[in-house]
């Protein structure tokens, strides 16, 4: 576990530096993360309220006491409560010596849920990420837009360059359809996809933004910090990271509690072997196995959870803290190493030609990616992918989105250039450890590919076929994470 904790901490420091120096870049096209545009956009129509109330046009914003009393959001209220409740029963069965709580005398210390619905504290708009990419999900709404809010307390900062509003640990991500069903209110020609992609690769975001409005809302998704069990003599530290997605559901006018992409309901497979059965034939099936290679399989509601607990830090042994990894082999396991190389050779057989997955270590990984809380594990800080931009600090040193958010850069923005010109996108992506190229050398030597901290298997007599290119740039070589790990990291060369 002290590799672990050791990683993890190279991996933020290795995610500071390389953003000083490699990224400004990348995020070309794809994502507002300039604390001017973003602090613009908060006073305008983006503001998280006006967003929900499109007719609002007050100047002072609803505060989390008063949005989470509107009538729309109290249904996400009463599911984290429900969280909440389930995780210290949790704890307090299986780990009856360990105390849960709020304050720092408890073992697990819990977030101050009192503070998610108080009236000293909202959120506000820390990034705006586009997700064309994600178009295979809904072609008609040409992907998503997703406008990400953190949680912070409403007081006047501190003086200082580091002064700002005090940050707390929850995002709230908007999700919206890039391209929305025709609004009465909205003069002019349909949009189409091809446009929407023009304006953002031409920089033109703001007549893109303009596009947006409160019948584009698909969904909300949450990422709170549920607890934080500080390092002890006795075991090191740990962060759980809790994750619910909410549909709007426009009869109801509310945002109902849903299943997640893909998040496997782990527990509940293993407990039941018809559904297991039904499962494994499901993802084994040639074509369903193709698009989980390509990274686009959309895992049907009846195998997944409503909601996910991301630990971090989390190691790279597929056997370590990534529960989804034993859905492979083990005892009572959902699939046998048998199974997937057969799964393997009949997809070879009828002419499929997988990118990722060639191997049941290729599987058992991409088992986890795909999923929310795999995901949230894999490369990046603490528990989330996108902490934000701190606008209202004077000066701020701190990372925007982790390394595996800006290793996918130069996938998203191929997609929409493919979209600008007209041409059919590629949407497959290759695994969140490992970004894929698509023939650009821009990330080549960085530590979000092969640079120093990229993580990369050590290669040996017996490679697996799904790791084989994670190689090191020249200067690097690959330490394994642990003893019976190749997945590693890496680092300088010892002399």
């Amino acid at each position: 576990m002290r590799f672990y904790l050791f990683a993890f901490m190279l991996v933020v420091y290795a995610a500071r530096a390389a953003y000083a120096a490699e990224t400004p870049a990348l995020e070309r096209g794809t994502a507002i993360t300039d604390p001017a545009a973003l602090r613009e956009h908060e006073g305008g129509r983006l503001r998280l309220d006006r967003m929900l109330l499109p007719a609002r046009s007050a100047d002072t914003p609803l505060s989390n006491g008063e949005l989470f009393a509107l009538p729309s959001m109290l249904p996400v209220r009463q599911a984290i409560d429900g969280e909440f409740d389930r995780y210290t029963a949790r704890h307090r069965a299986n780990l009856p010596a360990v105390t849960v709580g709020v304050g720092n005398g408890f073992d697990f210390q819990l977030f101050d849920r009192e503070l998610l619905y108080s009236t000293q504290t909202r959120f506000v708009l820390a990034g705006i990420v586009n997700r064309m990419d994600r178009g295979y999900v809904s072609e008609a709404g040409c992907g998503e837009i997703r406008l990400i809010y953190r949680l912070v307390r409403m007081e006047t900062p501190a003086t200082g360059n580091g002064a700002s509003l005090p940050r707390l640990p929850m995002t709230l991500n908007l999700v919206l359809r890039a391209k929305a069903d025709r609004s009465p209110d909205r003069d002019g020609p349909a949009i189409t996809c091809r446009e929407i992609a023009q304006r953002w690769l031409a920089g033109e975001n703001g007549d893109s933004l303009d596009l947006l409005g409160h019948e584009n809302i698909d969904r909300i998704e949450t990422n709170l910090q549920i607890a934080h069990a500080p390092k002890t003599a006795a075991r090191e530290f740990r962060t759980d990271y809790l994750l619910k997605v909410f549909r709007y559901d426009r009869h109801a006018r509310v945002f109902a509690e849903s299943p997640m992409e893909n998040q496997i309901d782990r527990a509940r497979l293993l407990a039941d072997e018809g559904l297991k059965r039904e499962f494994r034939a499901w993802l084994l099936d040639p074509v369903n196995l193709a698009a989980f290679d390509r990274g686009t399989a959309l895992i049907p509601e009846q195998f997944l959870a409503r909601g996910a607990v991301a630990s971090t830090p989390a190691g790279f042994d597929p056997s370590d803290l990534q529960p989804e990894f034993s859905l492979v082999n083990g005892e009572g396991a959902a699939f046998s190493e048998a199974e997937i190389i057969a799964a393997l050779n009949m997809a070879a057989a009828a002419g499929v030609k997988l990118q990722n997955i060639r191997s049941p270590g290729g599987f058992a990984r991409r088992l986890n990616d795909v999923t929310c809380s795999g995901c949230h594990q894999t490369r990046g800080i603490g528990g989330f992918h996108f902490p934000g931009v701190d606008w209202t600090a004077a000066k701020s040193t701190a990372v925007p989105a982790s390394p595996h958010f800006f290793g996918d850069q130069v996938r998203r923005r191929d997609i929409l250039e493919a979209l600008r010109d007209g041409r059919s996108p590629d949407y497959s992506r290759g695994f969140a450890s490992r970004p894929q190229l698509r023939g650009s050398t821009e990330l080549s030597g960085t530590g979000y590919h092969d640079g120093w901290g990229a993580h990369c298997y050590v290669q040996g007599a017996s490679t697996d076929e799904s790791f084989r290119d994670w190689n090191c740039a020249e200067g690097l070589t690959c330490q394994a994470a642990g003893r019976i790990s190749r997945i590693g990291m890496c680092f300088v060369k010892s002399r």
